[in-house]
């Protein structure tokens, strides 16, 4: 068992898992501040500014209605990006590591 433990804490300490930790942080950390931002942005508008919120746009949809779908639009939208970035960047790098951790087995 300490040889496993071993060979875990190499591969945790390779540049090739430093590339893949910074290649996740670089996409994940930045999109999710920018989420974060937008979901406050329209909690504060919501709470704040109700008559802009409450301005028709088409008949009796307003602008919160828009906004309030545009916030599933977006997390599908994220979910949707994070799929095709993991599947380029991150899965192939992950599955690198780990044929290199099996093969030491």
């Amino acid at each position: 068992m300490p040889a496993q433990a071993e060979r875990f804490t190499q591969v945790q300490e390779s540049p090739e898992f430093g590339e893949l930790r910074r290649a996740h942080r670089s996409f994940a950390f930045p999109l999710t501040l920018a989420f974060v931002a937008w979901y406050l942005l329209y909690v504060l508008l919501s709470n704040y500014a109700g008559g802009f919120m409450g301005t028709r746009v088409a008949g009796n949809v307003n602008v919160a209605l828009v906004l309030g779908l545009a916030q599933f639009l977006t997390t599908f939208l994220i979910a949707w990006w994070y799929s095709r970035h993991a599947a380029a960047q991150l899965d192939p790098r992950a599955e690198a590591l780990k044929a290199q951790l099996e093969a030491g087995e």
